[in-house]
């Protein structure tokens, strides 16, 4: 591994090593403090609140990214919608999420002030504080963006460890203002740490018919890239008991955690194949190449390693959470799959070909929702990290056949051009 991108990498994974052990620390103390069933029924609206965030910037932090990596002077002529459009579209799907939930996990019986701590977190205060993590990771700077968005996760940990210390009668109310405490914090450091300002809030405008055109690629993308990660804990929110649910929900987290270094290495070489998918296709096809096989690769690796260390997840959660092993054993099936549908994924995006991603991702999608009710009728009690697996595989699959197809269309056109 040399140059640029290799050294983004490796910083990039030495933040998102921080990354880890906070959302480890996270996951642990939250769910042996809740419980499999509250944690159950915590996870499944969290993932939801997520989920709906994806939509929130209406994808205007992703055109933020692009043209700052193109021309950081672009930015003065970004900002304004992105953060207009963030706060319109987040309020409005605040409203919607209450409503959701509500009704949805009404058997669940959280509180609506739990409801409304995480709405505001995740479809407001998180999707206003990517609009400067795109900007620094569009300047190169990849570490200092994710340590920006690694920030809120360090002080959830801090607000769940206040909480377990403290033993306050109702923990996840606790939880969920610290919840959304963390992430308040975070977006006032960013705003008023930022070389550049934000514009003052009178100029922030609402998009033009030519922005939204723009970015709508971009946010059914934002939206089918988190469905994957999140959908899966809401659906089994709603099909398993909510003790079940709570011990997949952890291991599902446990595995979304370990492919950060994948997620690493694409965020290092977006802008690069921003840059060069227009100028150097050669170039571009390399890199393409060199990133999917150490995807494969390291998710490999990781996915036999973590079978061999399941048993070990079975005395870190509790007696509680008996099974967890064995639930992570047949989740390390998902693995490859998820690794090689990140990278092919992000290289679409950067291909200019969004809406290829949002195609193969809003299916595999269907798959995930059309497998896991097939599978929770049939195939208890591994119904979940089956029906994973499946839509991850599936997604990779179709993926990578969209960049190969891709990719020798662009060179049968500059062949013909030359």
């Amino acid at each position: 591994m040399r140059g640029p991108i290799a050294r983004a990498t490796v910083r990039t994974s030495a933040v998102f090593g921080l990354r880890l052990l906070a959302q480890a620390g996270t996951l642990l103390v939250v769910a042996r403090l809740l419980g499999p069933h509250a944690y159950g029924a915590f996870a499944g609206v969290a993932a939801l609140a997520v989920l709906m965030g994806s939509l929130s910037t209406f994808g205007t932090h992703l055109v933020l990214l692009r043209e700052v990596s193109r021309e950081p002077r672009r930015r003065a002529a970004v900002l304004p919608f992105a953060l207009g459009t963030t706060l319109l579209c987040g309020s409005a799907l605040l409203m919607l999420y209450l409503l959701l939930t509500l009704t949805l996990f009404a058997q669940a019986d959280i509180a609506f002030t739990v409801l409304l701590a995480l709405g505001i977190t995740e479809l407001l205060l998180q999707p206003l504080l990517n609009q400067p993590s795109a900007e620094l990771q569009g300047h190169g700077r990849i570490a200092t963006a994710q340590m920006l968005s690694t920030l809120p996760l360090i002080l959830r940990l801090g607000a769940a460890l206040a909480v377990g210390a403290l033993q306050p009668t109702d923990p996840l109310a606790a939880y969920a203002w610290g919840y959304l405490a963390a992430s308040a914090l975070t977006l006032l450091l960013a705003t008023r740490t930022l070389q550049e300002a934000w514009p003052a809030w009178r100029t922030w405008r609402l998009p033009r018919r030519a922005d939204l055109r723009d970015a709508a690629g971009y946010a059914a993308l934002n939206l089918t890239a988190s469905g994957p990660a999140e959908l899966d804990k809401t659906l089994a929110a709603a099909l398993l008991p909510l003790a079940a649910a709570g011990v997949y929900a952890a291991g599902a987290r446990v595995i979304g955690a370990i492919t950060l270094p994948v997620i690493a290495m694409m965020l290092a070489t977006l802008p690069r194949l921003f840059r060069e998918a227009e100028t150097d296709h050669a170039r571009s096809g390399r890199l393409l190449r060199w990133v999917f096989a150490s995807a494969f690769g390291y998710s490999v690796l990781l996915a036999a390693a973590l079978w061999l260390a399941a048993p070990l997840f079975d005395v870190l959660f509790g007696a509680r959470y008996a099974g967890l092993g064995d639930t992570l054993r047949w989740l390390t099936l998902a693995v490859p799959g998820m690794a090689l549908r990140i990278t092919a994924g992000s290289a679409l995006m950067a291909l200019g070909k969004p809406w290829m991603r949002v195609g193969f991702e809003l299916g595999g999608l269907a798959v995930l929702t059309l497998a896991a009710f097939i599978f929770t009728t049939y195939a208890q009690p591994h119904a979940m990290p089956l029906a994973l697996a499946c839509a991850e595989s599936i997604m990779a699959l179709t993926g990578l056949i969209m960049i190969i197809m891709f990719q020798q269309r662009t060179t049968e056109r500059m062949s013909r051009a030359a």
